[in-house]
């Protein structure tokens, strides 16, 4: 039994001191715009829905759905998150900034979260993401202004016509 023990462990030594040994070689890409591994995007994935699943706020979203809280949330989106995800145009509206980052950011005005619960939404802007470009901005942002941005991306896809006019008349970050 000694032996499978001692054999466990020097294959764990092995494989620390190899993968120490491949991290100093340069063979992980460290390059923005480089593809991931498919080791780095699951590592990723997986943390973070973890995370979300044990600390996003649940319940429903103490904003109430009103024209008024919906163009908040998209003044604020203009001002706070076009840079990185765009506008109503989607894909064809993402800035210089948002095509050079890694990962990409997703462009809401295509790919939304409109499905995801707000909680996460909300987490995701209070706490950022991690090795992403995505910041926290509970220190430029109230708690409301975040579930305000949450209510908006929430219900981007269906907006009243106040609120709708409002997001079509967000303009991109120019070149």
């Amino acid at each position: 039994m000694k032996a499978f023990w001692a054999g466990v462990l020097a294959t764990l030594i092995v494989l620390a001191v190899g993968g120490f040994v491949v991290l100093r070689s340069g063979l992980v890409p460290a390059n923005a715009d480089g593809k991931p591994l498919p080791l780095e995007v699951w590592m990723a994935k997986t943390s973070l829905h973890a995370t979300l699943r044990a600390q996003a706020p649940r319940g429903a979203n103490p904003v109430p759905l009103t024209d008024a809280n919906l163009i908040q949330g998209v003044h604020l989106y203009a001002e706070h998150c076009v840079i990185c995800h765009g506008t109503a145009q989607g894909d064809a509206s993402a800035s210089p900034v948002a095509r050079g980052e890694y990962p990409k950011p997703p462009q809401l005005g295509a790919h939304g979260v409109e499905d995801d619960p707000p909680g996460y939404t909300f987490w995701k802007i209070d706490h950022g993401i991690r090795l992403t470009g995505m910041p926290s901005w509970k220190t430029a942002l109230t708690r409301r202004q975040m579930w305000a941005i949450t209510l908006f991306l929430k219900h981007m896809d269906a907006l009243p016509p106040a609120a709708e006019q409002a997001w079509r008349a967000v303009r991109p970050v120019k070149d």
